[in-house]
């Protein structure tokens, strides 16, 4: 096969053509800001508030609790900077969380306990679960929020967030979840999942980059980080990306429309991949095999190098990767392995192959293939 297959949709997707065909006016002849009162204006601001309003029916939420942003990162730090922030004057100054989180969770704790905050990181078992008994324990007097990843973008694992959330319900405590590898793929009901708040990106499901949003439940919204205007009724200062929010208000009806149709294809093709890449001497499948994304697989390969395995794929014709791409230049093997007892030697082999409706059956065969032959390659017994 000489079409390079790609193979690594957790970090990023292609674009949808009628995605780009819905953005195309906006960055074309619609091109005003909508913040101006002037016809062009006013055109740019009913995209905004259609596409707020097609995003907030698919979540079955109200278009006022959906605040667009430039992505999961930011979304991940309001929620977290927000909060905190806004109930530091009431005497909540604890935040629970997790050690294998995305590292825009991981920093945002990081940098509020420099600010003299409180951080519990919970850790997770070797599937990569977090155990609703250790939220419930770490729950305290001064808690003000808890922030748990819908799924693990490295491995794939689901958490067990609707329990986690229910206890926050009872305790009174604020829940956060970063929902960005599950967006599009997973069902996120915000009238019945006791969650307050969610990030996600919109390049995660065949949106553009540079645009996501964060669902907060109208009873809470985090204290705003960005100063300037009065954008996203005064909460999210900065110029709207029209065409990239309407973007990704059609990626997302999209992905909801094909949700369950594209996720089984995806399940039949992972599954294939699992079934032959473990027959790969040395091979350890990481996370929940059962509850676990459809499209996310993980796999370490003893005595090999990860960063020399993805090089050689690479030259291969496949564009795979060892984890985040917001780690990719580090060295170091995935925390999220080493947090799931992975050992160092083996989580440094470690590679994530990730899914998306582009991929064929056909590719997956040519991608074990690639892969067979790298390992063999590397250990010299070919």
């Amino acid at each position: 096969m000489t079409t390079p297959i790609y193979a690594d949709n957790a970090a990023t997707t292609r674009l949808d053509p009628a995605v780009l065909e819905a953005m195309m006016p906006f960055l074309q002849d619609d091109y005003g800001n909508a913040s101006g009162l002037y016809r062009a204006g006013r055109r740019a601001r009913k995209a905004v508030e259609n596409a707020r309003q097609t995003i907030a029916s698919v979540f079955h939420a109200a278009p006022s609790e959906i605040f667009f942003t430039s992505g999961g990162t930011e979304s991940d730090n309001w929620a977290l900077k927000g909060t905190l922030h806004k109930l530091a004057a009431k005497g909540k100054r604890h935040l629970i969380t997790d050690v294998i989180e995305h590292p825009a969770v991981l920093r945002s704790a990081d940098a509020l306990e420099k600010e003299g905050f409180s951080v519990t990181r919970l850790p997770v078992d070797h599937l990569g679960r977090v155990n609703p008994a250790d939220v419930q324990n770490a729950l305290r007097e001064d808690t003000a929020l808890v922030s748990v990843m819908t799924a693990n973008n490295e491995v794939g694992t689901l958490q067990p967030i609707r329990a986690i959330g229910s206890l926050c319900r009872q305790a009174g405590v604020l829940f956060h979840t970063d929902a960005v590898q599950a967006a599009g793929i997973l069902p996120l009901p915000a009238d019945t999942l006791p969650i307050d708040m969610f990030s996600l990106s919109a390049h995660k499901f065949h949106g553009p980059k540079g645009i996501g949003l964060l669902y907060a439940r109208r009873s809470f919204i985090p204290a705003s980080f960005l100063d300037g205007g009065k954008q996203e009724n005064n909460h999210r200062a900065g110029t709207e990306n029209t065409a990239a929010i309407v973007g990704m208000a059609k990626a997302l009806q999209l992905a909801e429309a094909h949700r369950d149709e594209q996720a089984a294809r995806m399940r039949s093709i992972r599954n294939f991949l699992a079934e032959e890449l473990k027959k790969i001497p040395g091979a350890r499948r990481n996370g929940d095999p059962v509850d676990c994304l459809p499209g996310i697989l993980n796999f370490s390969f003893e005595s090999i190098d990860g960063e020399s395995l993805l090089f050689a794929l690479d030259l291969a014709g496949l564009a795979a990767s060892s984890g985040s791409a917001c780690t990719s230049a580090s060295i170091e093997p995935s925390h999220v392995l080493l947090a799931m007892g992975v050992p160092y030697a083996i989580a440094h082999g470690s590679l994530r192959l990730s899914l998306s409706k582009y991929n064929t059956m056909e590719e997956a065969a040519e991608i074990v293939r690639i892969i067979r032959n790298a390992v063999e390659d590397q250990r010299g017994v070919r």
